[in-house]
């Protein structure tokens, strides 16, 4: 093998694991070493021929956009993961991550970063940064012109270390402070109420009909700290004479198989809760357990789940087990269709060299029996898969927008109170790039499946009155 060719190997130290341990297990002509040196021959030939010379970082980039679009090719779900995106999936599915506690957007007119805000009991919000602040340098670099993810990944560090910003305030004297916050854990919550408590904004009200007992709870992804804040959140209102429950779980894309088992287990003292099967149809039943169960008895308790086309996977998990046990109403859209489980494959390497497959290795199955994997349905019934509301209640996309700007306003923070600049009030209307709001907020908006569910449940409970809406989604940030 040319010297050349064997240079590509070394861009990604799988690859070279697995040319070693053919090479030295098997006899050429062998189809695994063919099949891996037609790979390396044709990136011989990029490095040869090409117009251009490519740079390491481009050779690298070359070498993952090939093992990915072979596994998009053989799975849609299955994923390729370097260094850095292993360590944010780790933190992603952790639920937490080294950093300070601030949602970053760019400021077109002066290409810094801004805050649109902190995140309550964070070291960026109890150090007094605030929302619409400038951080203009990070350390020594400033960010003038900066990417969000080149940002983040200044920001980002051990719990423990420190790093120094530079913030820049309209109205101050001077305008520049330099701040060094120490970093800490920063908790990603999956759960949220109806809004923050205004005593104290790391905590939620979580009743959306007080008078008549009616709970909210929103999961916004299944990650190792959903199960506990759930738990948290539905015992507080039991504590307060919960009746009934409202369960969002809109635009939740699914996250860890074990979180979602147990989220149902909260709910059922026993039965099937989904089984997996694997390439050799090997199944694995998870069997809800009596002991922990929570809003008991079921049928003085009253449950409603709201799905949609973007709950996935987890989501599905726990829509699915909860209608089919009769524990639930499920009401919205039928949701995305995602029957199968991804296990994380470590591949080795340290420091930069890390990486990882994450490939999909089974299929889930409802306690009905039904695999519910859209690209899997069954050729004698194409229209089985997701998981179909026994309420449908669509949503326009105009509406959905809509949602979305609500939840992030629900979300917002202007920063700590007392501090000097902080403009108390409402969440302001998200801007675009071009510095025009994202969409006419005027108008009150009204949340059609939520109204449904709170109607469902009154009549369950024989509760009366009315309470008013609540906006449902959140769209992603990108955090320090």
């Amino acid at each position: 093998m040319p010297l050349r060719n064997l240079a590509w190997f070394l861009v990604v130290p799988a690859i070279v694991g697995l040319a070693l341990a053919i090479s030295f297990s098997a006899p050429p002509p062998d189809r695994d070493y063919d099949r891996v040196r037609q790979i390396v021959n044709v990136l011989a030939e990029v490095d040869a021929n090409f117009y251009r010379e490519l740079s390491e970082k481009e050779k690298q980039q070359l070498v993952e956009d090939m093992i990915n679009g072979g596994l998009q090719k053989l799975d849609r779900h299955s994923e390729y993961f370097n260094a850095d995106q292993l360590k944010r999936f780790e933190s992603d599915a952790q639920g937490s991550f080294g950093g300070v506690g601030i949602l970053l957007t760019l400021d077109p007119p002066t290409k810094f970063l801004k805050v649109n805000h902190p995140t309550p009991g964070t070291p960026a919000y109890e150090a007094g940064i605030i929302a619409d602040d400038l951080i203009v340098k990070i350390g020594d670099t400033s960010t003038e012109g900066t990417t969000i993810p080149d940002a983040r990944k200044l920001i980002v560090g051990e719990p423990g270390t420190q790093v120094k910003l530079t913030v820049r305030r309209a109205g101050r004297n001077p305008a520049d402070e330099e701040v060094t916050l120490t970093r800490a854990q920063i908790a990603q919550h999956p759960v949220s109420g109806v809004r923050r408590r205004a005593d104290d904004p790391n905590k939620w009200e979580w009743f959306l009909d007080k008078p008549n007992g009616i709970g909210y709870i929103r999961l916004s992804a299944f990650n190792e700290l959903t199960t506990k804040e759930l738990r948290a959140a539905v015992e507080e209102i039991e504590r307060d004479g919960g009746k009934a429950l409202v369960l969002d779980l809109r635009d939740n894309p699914g996250g860890l198989l074990n979180q979602a088992v147990d989220v149902v287990d909260l709910f059922l003292t026993e039965g099937r809760i989904v089984s997996t099967r694997d390439r050799r149809n090997k199944e694995r039943v998870l069997e809800a357990k009596k002991d922990g169960t929570l809003f008991l008895p079921a049928e003085q308790k009253h449950i409603a789940v709201l799905v949609n086309d973007g709950s996935a996977s987890a989501s599905e998990i726990v829509s699915a087990a909860l209608q089919d046990h009769k524990r639930a109403v499920v009401i919205g859209e039928r949701t995305y269709g995602k029957g199968s489980v991804q296990k994380l494959l470590r591949l080795g390497g340290e420091g930069d060299q890390k990486a990882a497959v994450k490939l999909t290795t089974e299929t889930y199955w409802r306690p009905s029996g039904v695999n519910i994997d859209r690209v899997r349905a069954p050729e004698d019934a194409p229209d089985q898969w997701g998981v179909k509301p026994d309420i449908d209640v669509p949503m326009t996309k105009e509406e959905k927008m809509r949602a979305d700007l609500e939840q992030l306003k629900l979300q917002w923070v202007a920063g700590k109170p007392g501090v000097e600049g902080l403009k108390p009030g409402p969440a302001p209307t998200p801007k675009g790039l071009d510095g025009k709001p994202l969409m006419d907020d005027s108008k009150p908006f009204v949340d059609q499946p939520l109204n449904k569910a709170l109607e469902v449940l009154k009549k369950k409970i024989g509760g009366l009155g009315f309470a008013p809406p609540l906006p449902r989604r959140l769209p992603e940030m990108i955090s320090g």
